[in-house]
């Protein structure tokens, strides 16, 4: 891993990010006991890839920066306010669910009100949404990005190739991380593409492009927030290609035996931030113990509200779907 100094972090710094990894992963944990259980009926982890997650996120200006995420980035979306809550509230799709009010699939993540834009079902339509936003921030002068991640199989769909292109061609202030971590689902990357890097596609649209380890929290910060600036400065969009790690199947419908026994020795990113805490002794283990106490004393709280809360009403079936006009 990169040594945190070089990229201008603090240790303060490397606390926080560790707590926000901390808390999805055991969010996250937590809603795959509870499926189960058959308490929920889906989950899509984001365990293994919360050091890009969460190291893209730190890099952002949460307040002025918009993500448009997929499916896949509760961590991320932990980063920019989403509450334990509000994850256990779409998670149970109770009627509190700030995303769609208990309408939507779980991780179908958004709140306008932290930046988060609203995510489509469709893989891949997540770009375009960031395109937009991007455009719109370069056409009003905002010092202002859009960033977008999705799984190096959405990759391969013409929305991506499409929303880059625009990138390439208008120079937008535009950041898109493709989180590979080798499987689309069953499919191994060797049946994906033809080409070593998937960032390597940059040179066809004419941007920037970066190859790194997406374990590291600390190089996925360092390239993003040297991203930003590339973007602030006018000189447009970077692709980001992340090397990841799915410790889990695909979802909690996916048999994941395709997949070789021992495969992921060794890999998990949280456990591999903690010894690079440890070694360079920005935390002790008393530290480790209080934030497992707290991450999950905010978890079960968490749970407990979301499982006494209210389902949607039928007649808010149509809510937010077309336009109410009020004729009174």
């Amino acid at each position: 891993m990169l040594d945190y100094r070089e990229a201008g972090l603090t240790p303060d710094d490397l606390k926080e990010m560790y707590r926000t990894m901390h808390l999805a992963r055991r969010l996250d944990e937590r809603m795959w006991l509870l499926n189960r259980a058959g308490k929920l009926p889906f989950v899509i982890s984001c365990q293994g890839q919360e050091a890009t997650q969460v190291g893209a996120g730190y890099a952002l200006d949460t307040a002025v920066d918009v993500i448009s995420p997929y499916y896949r980035d509760l961590a991320l979306v932990t980063h920019f306010g989403m509450t334990a809550e509000e994850t256990m509230l779409f998670a149970f799709a109770k009627k509190g669910d700030i995303s769609s009010g208990g309408k939507q699939m779980p991780s179908h993540f958004s709140k306008k009100s932290n930046n988060i834009m609203t995510q489509g079902s469709c893989v891949a339509t997540q770009v375009l949404h960031a395109v937009g936003a991007s455009f719109k921030f370069k056409m009003d002068d905002e010092k202002r990005v859009a960033l977008t991640t999705l799984g190096e199989g959405s990759s391969n769909q013409g929305d991506f190739h499409e929303g880059l292109n625009f990138v390439g061609v208008h120079k937008l202030p535009f950041i898109c991380i493709i989180e590979n971590n080798k499987y689309a689902i069953s499919v191994p990357v060797e049946l994906q593409y033809g080409a070593d890097k998937l960032s390597d596609r940059a040179i066809g649209y004419g941007i920037h492009g970066e190859h790194i380890d997406g374990n590291d929290p600390i190089a996925v910060y360092k390239a993003v927030k040297e991203a930003r600036e590339r973007a602030m400065n006018g000189e447009g969009g970077t692709i980001i290609e992340a090397m990841s790690t799915r410790l889990t199947a695909h979802s909690s419908d996916d048999d994941d035996s395709y997949r070789e026994k021992g495969e992921l020795k060794e890999e998990d990113c949280l456990m591999r931030f903690k010894a690079y805490i440890k070694e360079y002794e920005v935390a002790d283990d008393e530290w480790f113990e209080t934030l497992e106490a707290e991450a999950k004393k905010i978890v079960t709280d968490a749970t407990k509200a979301a499982e006494k809360a209210p389902y949607p009403d039928a007649r808010e079936a149509l809510t937010h779907v077309y336009e109410e006009v009020n004729n009174g």
